[in-house]
This record gives C-alpha cells, sequence and structure tokens, in this order.
C-alpha cells in the first residue's frame, strides 16, 4: 500500500534522476546537494517547458488527451492572472539575471562531485581509493562549447550509478553421490538402458543407511550428464569425414541411383486365369489386364 504517492512519484522522476541512487554521508555532501538542488531548480522552473493537460475525452475504449503548448513554469506565472504585478516583476528580473548554460554547466559539476563521493566511499570500504578526476571544464564558456560535441566525444551521465558488479561464480555443493560415481558409471557401461530408479535401488541395497527409495531425483541430473559425456566420446571417436557406406548412394531426382527390381509399370503378359484386384477375384481372358468398370 502506498500512502504518500505523489511523493513517491517525484523521487523516482526528479530526485533519483539529478542525485542517483548512491549513498551520501557528510557534511559537505549535504551543501553539493543543496547546490545541485538550487540549480536544478531555476534551471527547471525557468528554461525547461513542459506539457500540462488541457482536456480529455472517452470514446469507448479510447481515451483522447489534448495539451496546452509547453512552456516553462515561469511562463504560466506570468500569464497566470492571479499572480500580482509584484511577483511578475520579481521573477522577469530573475529571469534576466540567469544563465541557462552557467546553470547546467553547474548542476554537472555538482553532480560529477557526487559521483566522485561514492566513488572513494565505496573504495574505502573495499580497502581501495579510486583515482578519478573530472573532465567538465572549468567556467561556463568552455562548457558551452563542448555541448555540441557531446553526441561524439560523450558526456559524463546525469545521474550517477555505479556499474554493477558481476555475480559470483555458483559454488556446486557437495553431493552424496559423489564417492558413488565411479560404480555408476561402471553400471551405465555394462547396462546403459539403466533407469535412476534402477540406479538407486542398488544404491539402496548397498548403503541402505544413505539412500532411501525416492531419491531418484538427485540421480536423474548425474545420470543425464553422464550419458551426455558418452554420446561426445562416441561423436569425437568416429569423425563423419572417414564415414564409408557400402550401399549405393541415391541418385538425383530423377532416379538413377535406384538399383531395385524395375516397376510394375509394363502390361502383363498373355494370360489366362483369376487375379485378385482390390481385395476381389477377377477373371483373366485377354492379352491385358482390364480393370472392372464400377
Amino acid at each position: 500500500m502506498n500512502d504518500q504517492a505523489f511523493v513517491e512519484q517525484t523521487n523516482g522522476a526528479v530526485v533519483r534522476r539529478l542525485m542517483g541512487y548512491g549513498r551520501f554521508d557528510g557534511v559537505e555532501t549535504a551543501r553539493m546537494m543543496g547546490r545541485l538542488y538550487a540549480a536544478a531548480r531555476l534551471y527547471g522552473n525557468f528554461f525547461q517547458p513542459s506539457f500540462k493537460l488541457k482536456k480529455k475525452r472517452r470514446e469507448g475504449a479510447k481515451v483522447i488527451k489534448r495539451y496546452h503548448l509547453p512552456s516553462t513554469p515561469y511562463e504560466r506565472a506570468l500569464a497566470h492572472p492571479k499572480v500580482t504585478a509584484a511577483v511578475k516583476k520579481r521573477l522577469r528580473d530573475q529571469y534576466r539575471s540567469l544563465d541557462p548554460v552557467a546553470l547546467l554547466a553547474e548542476i554537472r559539476a555538482t553532480q560529477e562531485e557526487l559521483g566522485n563521493r561514492v566513488d572513494r566511499r565505496a573504495g574505502q570500504a573495499r580497502g581501495l581509493q579510486p583515482a578519478h578526476t573530472s573532465i567538465l571544464p572549468a567556467t561556463a564558456a568552455t562548457f558551452a562549447k563542448t555541448l555540441g560535441k557531446t553526441a561524439t566525444v560523450g558526456e559524463p551521465r546525469a545521474r550517477h550509478r555505479r556499474t554493477r558488479r558481476p555475480y559470483k561464480t555458483r559454488v556446486r555443493m557437495p553431493s552424496k553421490l559423489d564417492p558413488h560415481i565411479a560404480a555408476i558409471e561402471a553400471w551405465l557401461a555394462e547396462q546403459p538402458q539403466l533407469t535412476a530408479l534402477a540406479i538407486v535401488g542398488r544404491l539402496r541395497e548397498k548403503y541402505p543407511e544413505e539412500f532411501g527409495k525416492r531419491q531418484h531425483s538427485i540421480v536423474q541430473p548425474l545420470l543425464r550428464a553422464l550419458r551426455r559425456r558418452a554420446a561426445e566420446r562416441l561423436v569425437a571417436q568416429g569423425p563423419l569425414d572417414d564415414a564409408t557406406t557400402d550401399a549405393p548412394l541415391p541418385g538425383v531426382v530423377d532416379g538413377s541411383g535406384y538399383v531395385g527390381p524395375d516397376p510394375p509399370t509394363a502390361p502383363l503378359v498373355e494370360q489366362t486365369g483369376k487375379a485378385i484386384w482390390r481385395d476381389q477375384l477377377i477373371d483373366i481372358g485377354s492379352s491385358s489386364a482390364m480393370a472392372p468398370s464400377g
């Protein structure tokens, strides 16, 4: 149950995109976060336009939405009739004093510093000190010159997230079948058709204190692995390139490779007697076989 849905939505859509997913601590880090929020607030409210829903209607299962023209919160505040003239004048003065490139450079610089703090904290926990230097320009003018080249050169990520470390290799747990693998392989060499139930029965006869009646499930994976290994050995012993056959290979589609008796397509020899056709006994009195009508 989510009792604070709007707060949680803000955390995912705004906070995590700015701050990332690292863990921060310390007073200096809190000051750095304050710098980031201040620059992001001014940049978003004065220079980031967004859509606002105007109306929507439903036609059956289809919902049709219409939006206002994209505008910034600053422009919406100036257009609102209930905002006083003094507040609008103060907003205009503040807007004239802002530089979007400088604000964006401040956001990038603080994000880079917060990312370095997360890296240093993680390195200290592992007993290491990662050497990471900032690649951001020192001034807003230098930063503005690099904005058109970020698509090719590469821009630091807006939100810092450490790369995932690979999962540890799964360690195979010891099995009670390990001491008996050689015996099972010998049984399979003598009788390859043995099933898991038969193998468990033999183990239960020899070691009744270790194996019970319903333990064939632990034998089935081992049985599949042993049979796969035996099949690979058989394939490796007889390469396909050296395989020969005594029978002639079939010819092309015209049947030139057929070496059997001629097909019964020639007319029957002249004879008088009886023959069976479609499970019926018929008389043959002419030089050729006549199929009964009907």
